[in-house]
């Protein structure tokens, strides 16, 4: 079994996945000043042809070891989460089409607490691992009913399937 390590979370790094930004520490142009600050358009989500988003809580506890053994993607639309309350693994892969999963290319990011983390439309992606703790709340927005319309998940074959090693790679 292939074993990865764990890419810090830089926006050259994640460009071709998508956005991300901090919402606890949040940086950029910002309306008003303490006691309150508005930091504006952090982060965009494509809906596709949807006019509802629809938020969702996704909780995942820690396994181990940590086996990437499933991935998704969305045809139509780009998914936003933010993790609540701990730091995340989330394992991703370039857009492609459905029959050439690029397993090669699966890289894994530290989310930090508290990031919002917008994917774009195609990008191969599942659950991951809470890291150094037991759970993580994550919160999903999607266009409605997604999980029924526009959810292609796979199970990845045993001799594609990725161990996540705790160690940074650069």
């Amino acid at each position: 079994m292939r074993k990865i390590g764990i890419r810090r979370l830089t926006k050259e790094a994640f460009a071709r996945y998508g956005s991300f930004a901090s919402i606890l520490e949040p940086q950029g142009d910002k309306l008003g000043e303490p006691p309150v600050e508005f930091y504006r358009d952090m982060v965009q989500q494509s809906l596709g042809c949807a006019t509802r988003v629809s938020y969702s809580a996704c909780v995942v506890e820690a396994r181990s070891p940590r086996i990437i053994d499933t991935v998704e993607y969305h045809d139509y639309c780009h998914e936003t989460i933010i993790c609540l309350d701990g730091d995340y693994l989330m394992h991703v892969a370039p857009a492609c089409g459905k029959d050439a999963v690029p397993y090669d290319n699966i890289e894994v990011f530290l989310l930090p607490r508290g990031t919002v983390i917008n994917v774009k439309a195609g990008v191969w992606h599942a659950a991951g691992f809470p890291y150094k703790c037991d759970k993580v709340h994550i919160l999903c927005a999607l266009p409605e009913r997604t999980y029924a319309t526009d959810c292609h998940v796979l199970s990845i074959p045993e001799e594609h399937r990725i161990e996540v090693v705790d160690e940074f790679i650069d």
